[in-house]
């Protein structure tokens, strides 16, 4: 065994442990910086006019960081509240009964939520816990509290974020009931604040993406106090559409434009794909709405001439289609696609790409729920919010 005479730290793992050791001092004096401001006072500080209490002691408790586990010594005192009356201290940075941080608690459940039991979680786990138990119990509060969490966040208020824009559409993962590997549709719904931020507003397991499916989620997201959006874009599902102008008739619709190439290319012969897509994105990306509209009424033409199976599935899609061209231009490359949303749905694939499937239904909401709360999954503001900030200035 090799020894660092400098440090005198000795063997593998010796970074590791002086890291653990360093981690453990840092935490303490956090906690103790935490404790005189409770107090208003500084340890072995006589008493003052902004004395509120008095320490007793300190008990080991042993945490689990992202470093491995470790034991510090947590301080103990008492705190007189307004009314007089004395009460044990708790600190806020490490509540009572904690033993993990949250960044060991989301690997957990990561892992967990993905198909692995206890047993091999624990192996799978073993450098970061370090000996630390975990037991089924263990998991299971943690998957409870994950449950309890996103009802909670799934039936929040909404009002405040003053949605303008929303992005719907549905996702199939592949979970497993029972003995059956299935693809269960989960109903995404993305908004756009005032402010042009994009949030993830509602995540749901459905049938099928059906109108009354969709009707539900619509639904819910106006008795959240969602209010009134000025846009929704969607995939062009049938029932989608008809939810959202049942419950907003005067919602503006925009059709995604990437879901009707495809559409189209589906439509017309292999010898002729490369040649439609340049002219279907020559008309889309035209610089402005009068340059769309003459691109418009050439491609039409055109295809009615070339392929009837294209030109009959491009005027389905209407003017819905070209929406986007209502707005200001800086937003048209948001808002011509749900292009957004997928970016969400490829980083779950990427992170669940390796699992033939989920053990549960609920596993595929919570997996998600998981990523979206510990940040793992970033949405950035939306292409043009300049624009979207200023035009309600004007309005108002």
């Amino acid at each position: 065994m090799e020894t660092d005479s400098r440090s005198g730290w000795q063997g593998k793992g010796a970074l590791e442990d002086l890291l653990r050791e360093r981690i453990r001092a840092t935490i303490e004096t956090i906690i103790e910086e935490e404790l005189e401001a409770a107090l208003g006072a500084a340890k072995s500080q006589r008493v003052g006019s902004e004395r509120a209490g008095y320490r007793h002691g300190k008990r080991a408790r042993r945490l689990t960081t992202s470093l491995g586990a470790t034991t510090i010594a947590m301080p103990r005192a008492r705190i007189e509240d307004a009314q007089g009356q004395r009460r044990e201290w708790h600190s806020r940075m490490i509540p009572r009964y904690q033993r993990r941080t949250e960044r060991v608690d989301e690997a957990i459940l990561g892992v967990y939520l993905s198909g692995t039991n206890t047993r091999r979680l624990r192996g799978a786990l073993a450098p970061l816990l370090r000996g630390a138990p975990l037991s089924k119990d263990a998991v299971s509060r943690l998957v409870g509290r994950l449950r309890e969490d996103f009802e909670a966040w799934a039936q929040r208020d909404l009002g405040e974020l003053k949605i303008r824009y929303l992005f719907l559409d549905g996702w199939y993962p592949r979970v497993r009931i029972g003995k059956k590997r299935v693809r269960v549709p989960v109903l995404v719904t993305l908004g756009v604040c005032a402010n042009g931020q994009r949030v993830v507003l509602d995540l749901r397991l459905a049938g099928g993406e059906s109108e009354q499916a969709w009707l539900e989620a619509v639904r819910s997201l106006s008795a959240r106090q969602l209010g009134t959006p000025v846009l929704a874009v969607i995939d062009g599902n049938p029932g989608l559409a008809a939810a959202l102008k049942m419950q907003w008739p005067q919602l503006a619709i925009q059709r995604c434009t990437n879901h009707k190439l495809w559409n189209l290319l589906a439509k017309a012969p292999a010898h002729l794909r490369e040649e439609l897509a340049e002219d279907y994105r020559r008309m889309i990306y035209a610089l402005s709405r009068e340059a769309v509209e003459q691109a418009r009424v050439g491609f039409l033409r055109k295809w009615k001439l070339r392929c009837k199976a294209v030109s009959t599935s491009f005027e389905e899609a209407g003017d819905e289609l070209f929406t986007f061209t209502s707005f200001p231009s800086s937003q048209w490359k948001a808002l011509r696609t749900t292009n957004a949303l997928e970016r969400i749905n490829e980083e779950f694939r990427r992170r669940t790409k390796t699992q033939a499937s989920l053990p549960s239904e609920e596993a595929v909401l919570f997996l998600l729920f998981g990523l979206l709360r510990s940040g793992q999954v970033r949405l950035r503001r939306l292409v043009g919010w300049q624009d979207l900030i200023s035009s309600q200035m004007e309005a108002a």
